[in-house]
């Protein structure tokens, strides 16, 4: 589970310090980007300070999605700073402030002023002697990036897979047929990833599917095992139809990032960089599924990964 799903207080700063000692600089995977650990530690201890603190520091640190969306950060005053690195002080050890992005920082981390400046200064200097800095933000043996390529195995007879399974398009005359992914996306965590619009096709739908009994000829939306999302707004799967999910995405070019929290069994999709609600009407979610999209002529959709900033 990330910590961005605990509520702050229902965790301790004693409780998080166990957390953090025992996954700091181990190989065990890890969902919380440590600037989100970082984040969700200095709130904590915001928050045992005063309630004013902890209103600050909510505005001062923004989380990554919002960073993604270009928020703008409000430098308020910080009341009571000196307190709050007190109460952080026992959790400073556990966070690896190396694997954080630069930016971030220089421009949100080190103006709060509750690390220690020897901290940050090793940091810089870390940064500028590694050719390898920041290129994983997050803590533990990092989450298999492997397998987000379409299938050509689970694919319609009129789509063509390319670039090394990075992209799939559609043969001229084709109808609504579907491709999924390599990547089985099962048991627990929370998974991510890209889907680009290269060429749309009119109404490009994008989303899971199960494994079993996926007619691939055919439109997924109408089929039990299909949960999709189209570029016109549409949520489809064959018990349930909703319109107006989001703004219509047609145009060429358009990302729509898929998240799937396999330990609450729930989807939601990011449009162009702006997250949307989880889809509460996809209650049905089984134990295990496959990134999916479902297109005609002459569309052509390439997958990636997600990674944060």
């Amino acid at each position: 589970m990330s910590l961005n799903n605990i509520e702050f207080g229902r965790l301790s700063i004693t409780g998080l310090k166990c957390l953090l000692s025992i996954t700091h600089e181990k190989e065990m995977p890890f969902v919380t980007p440590e600037y989100e650990v970082f984040r969700y530690s200095a709130i904590l201890a915001a928050k045992k300070v005063s309630n004013d603190a902890f209103k600050t520091f909510l505005k001062r640190l923004p989380t990554l999605d919002q960073l993604e969306n270009s928020i703008q950060v409000e430098n308020e005053p910080i009341p009571d700073h000196q307190k709050i690195a007190k109460e952080l002080e026992p959790l400073v050890k556990f966070i690896d402030f190396k694997i954080i992005k630069g930016s971030i920082l220089v421009d949100i981390i080190e103006p709060l002023e509750i690390v220690p400046a020897k901290i940050i200064l090793n940091i810089y200097r870390q940064s500028i002697k590694s050719n390898n800095f920041n290129l994983n933000n997050t803590r533990g043996k990092p989450i298999n990036l492997s397998g987000y390529f379409w299938d050509e195995k689970a694919c319609g007879s009129k789509l063509i897979i390319e670039d090394n399974g990075k992209i799939v398009h559609a043969l001229n005359g084709c109808g609504y047929q579907n491709v999924r992914a390599k990547i089985a996306l099962e048991s627990n965590g929370i998974f991510e990833w890209d889907v680009i619009i290269e060429k749309d096709c009119g109404n490009t739908w994008v989303g899971v599917c199960a494994s079993e009994n996926l007619n691939y000829e055919t439109f997924a939306g109408i089929q039990p095992t299909g949960w999709v999302l189209s570029s016109g707004s549409e949520l489809r799967n064959h018990k349930s139809y909703d319109i107006n999910y989001c703004p219509t995405f047609h145009e060429d070019g358009a990302r729509i990032t898929v998240h799937l929290d396999m330990n609450k069994r729930t989807c939601a999709f990011t449009i162009n960089g702006k997250k949307y609600r989880e889809v509460s009407e996809w209650n049905n979610l089984p134990s295990k599924l496959y990134p999916l999209v479902s297109f005609c002529y002459p569309g052509r959709i390439r997958i990636q990964p997600h990674r944060k900033n």
